[in-house]
């Protein structure tokens, strides 16, 4: 069967170093970092008492919600949501207004979990003996599907509408799921995203598992260091990003502007054996992975030009880039450029595939590749793959054709997808 060709017409982020488009851009092309101290956590007595998050206030939120939606409102996560995915589609001028629903747009939008905040609220409340006061937009709140469900009610989409869920390779999915939907002729159109919250209940879990960086608390710019010899730890982050999917065919009709396309992608799971746990992914799954995104692309590793890649700044780097140089069969100077968008915001949990695949959409789209922070010195044991060139300090301002961007999440799930400039 003939795919039709996927392309991206329209994008939004939020994201703990710029909320919209613009600011984000601004963000990574400079290299600004949006890890801060945060208080509550220190009161808790969190070991990692620095994050990211984004700042959204009471003005930007009545640009979204009506006072009624706002009304007993208590979930960040739907909130990053909804603002991205709907910045996406005014992004691509798709109207979302009018009475009947759009049956050639649909949504895949996925999370980790839905308004812990909310869901703690009420268990007060019911415990209490207050369940009368509950109010009635708990349940859409609290249930996983709560962000596709505002964003449905406010877009009028009635293709698809699915929420996926696979811990931190949720963004990258949904958007290769909303890619195979269109090449597929099912659908026109796909608002495709992730969202994270973000606070202590969300983030709790991470720092009893030690895998959080308790290190740099004092200097929290300094905090995230993917790829750097001194890494030591992830610093938690959240927030969404949400790309527009569309058939070439729809975009040219509409005249609608073209970021890149979509050229395919793979998802795969390693299965928990081998190397592969609940917290760890299996090597052979993650360079499967790669390798069968490059084969629905249709491309050769040799087109690749940069890599965006999941590294978070844990004792895992190296073994990720082991696993790049294998699956692309390269090493050394005929590695791609690789960076990671972790060292300014953070890993964003369930968001961070969606927000990091604009930043990889954007480098194409401007013609630059932004700068890795804090990642001096570089892991020798990285160092004995591939040279310190590959992995730019500095903004580089060149055009790149080809990026591809991947994610790996716990229960060991992979997803890789692959774009390339607008044609």
């Amino acid at each position: 069967m003939n795919k039709k060709r996927v392309v991206i017409t329209g994008m939004g982020v939020v994201s703990p170093n710029g909320v919209g488009l613009q600011s984000f851009t601004e963000a990574i092309k400079s290299g600004t970092s949006g890890i801060e101290t945060i208080a509550e956590l220190k009161t808790l007595n969190f070991s990692c008492t620095i994050g990211g998050q984004p700042h959204v206030s009471e003005e930007k939120k009545n640009e979204y919600f009506t006072p009624l939606q706002l009304r007993n409102f208590n979930s960040n996560g739907i909130l990053f949501g909804v603002i991205a995915g709907m910045d996406a589609l005014r992004d691509a001028k798709i109207n979302t207004e009018g009475d009947a629903p759009n049956w050639d747009l649909g949504i895949i939008f996925g999370t980790g979990t839905s308004s812990v905040d909310k869901f703690r609220e009420s268990i007060y409340k019911v415990d209490d003996g207050n369940v009368r006061r509950l109010g009635s937009t708990t349940v859409m709140q609290i249930m996983v599907s709560g962000v596709t469900s505002y964003l449905t009610g406010m877009t009028g989409a009635a293709n698809r509408v699915i929420t996926n869920s696979s811990a931190c390779a949720t963004g990258t999915e949904a958007i290769i799921l909303g890619y195979e939907h269109i090449a597929a002729g099912n659908a026109k159109m796909m608002l495709c995203g992730s969202t994270s919250d973000s606070g202590p209940y969300i983030w709790a879990g991470f720092d009893a598992l030690k895998v959080t960086t308790y290190k740099h608390n004092e200097s929290p710019t300094e905090a995230s260091r993917p790829m750097s010899e001194h890494a030591s730890g992830f610093v938690p982050g959240s927030g969404a990003g949400a790309l527009v999917l569309e058939s070439l065919e729809s975009a040219l009709e509409r005249n609608a502007t073209i970021y890149a396309e979509v050229l395919g992608g793979a998802i795969n799971s390693g299965g928990q054996r081998g190397q592969g746990s609940m917290t760890a992914p299996n090597n052979e799954a993650v360079q499967a992975c790669v390798k069968n995104a490059l084969k629905n692309a249709g491309i050769s590793s040799s087109e690749i030009d940069a890599i965006n890649g999941h590294l978070t700044a844990t004792t895992k780097d190296p073994v990720e880039i082991a696993n790049w140089c294998a699956a692309l069969e390269r090493k050394g100077s005929d590695f791609p450029f690789i960076n990671s968008l972790k060292s300014m915001v953070g890993h964003c949990l369930a968001a961070s595939g969606s927000i990091e695949s604009v930043a990889a959409v954007l480098q194409l789209h401007h013609g630059f590749i932004f700068p890795n922070l804090n990642v001096a010195p570089i892991h020798p044991e990285i160092l004995t793959m591939i040279p310190a060139a590959c992995i730019p300090k500095k903004a580089l301002y060149q055009p790149i054709k080809t990026i591809v961007k991947a994610s790996f999440g716990f229960g060991d799930v992979n997803a890789c997808v692959i774009f390339r400039k607008k044609i």
